[in-house]
C-alpha cells in the first residue's frame, strides 16, 4: 500500500520565493510598509573621538552641527552611522557603503582610509566654505546607487582664533 506524501513543503518553498521576490518589487510595495525589512535609515550621525559633532534627521532634510577644520590640517577619524528614527545604528550588509561628495574640493576633501567605509579624515584646503553630502550607496563600491542621501552639510574651513 502506497502512503500519500503531501506536497506541502514545495508549496511553501514555491510561496516563500514568491514572496521574497516581491520583497524586492518596489512598485508592488505600499510606500509605508518597511516593517518586514527591518530598520529604516531616517538619518546620519557624524562622531569624532566618541563625540556626536553633527546629526541629521532625514524627515526634516535639516542638519544640528556643522563640520569644522583649519587649512592645511586634517580631523581625525570622523565615523559615520545611518541611523533609524530612534537615533540607533541600522545594520547594514557588505553590498552598502558610504560615499562622500565635497561641493569644493579645493576648500577641503573627505578621506577615506578604505573606498567606501563609513568614516573617513576632512582635510582643510584654502580658508572658506563649502558642503558635504553624505549618500549610502547599495552595490560595488564605485559603481552602486544610493539608497539615502542627506542634504549637503555646512562646512568651515579657517585659521584657529586663540583670543
Amino acid at each position: 500500500m502506497e502512503h500519500f506524501k503531501p506536497k506541502v513543503p514545495l508549496a511553501l518553498l514555491t510561496a516563500g520565493l514568491l514572496v521574497l521576490a516581491a520583497c524586492g518589487d518596489s512598485a508592488t510595495e505600499p510606500a509605508d510598509d518597511h516593517d518586514d525589512h527591518g530598520a529604516e535609515v531616517e538619518g546620519v550621525i557624524l562622531s569624532l573621538s566618541g563625540q556626536n559633532i553633527a546629526a541629521y534627521d532625514g524627515e526634516t532634510g535639516q542638519w544640528t552641527g556643522e563640520l569644522e577644520v583649519e587649512p592645511g590640517e586634517e580631523t581625525a577619524h570622523i565615523g559615520v552611522m545611518f541611523v533609524d528614527h530612534n537615533a540607533q545604528a541600522v545594520p547594514l550588509d557588505d553590498d552598502f557603503y558610504l560615499q562622500v561628495d565635497v561641493a569644493n574640493e579645493s576648500v577641503a576633501e573627505f578621506e577615506q582610509d578604505t573606498p567606501g567605509e563609513f568614516g573617513g579624515h576632512l582635510h582643510g584646503g584654502m580658508e572658506g566654505d563649502t558642503e558635504i553630502t553624505f549618500s549610502l550607496m547599495h552595490g560595488a563600491v564605485g559603481s552602486g546607487h544610493a539608497d539615502f542621501v542627506t542634504e549637503p552639510l555646512h562646512v568651515h574651513v579657517h585659521e584657529h582664533d586663540d583670543g
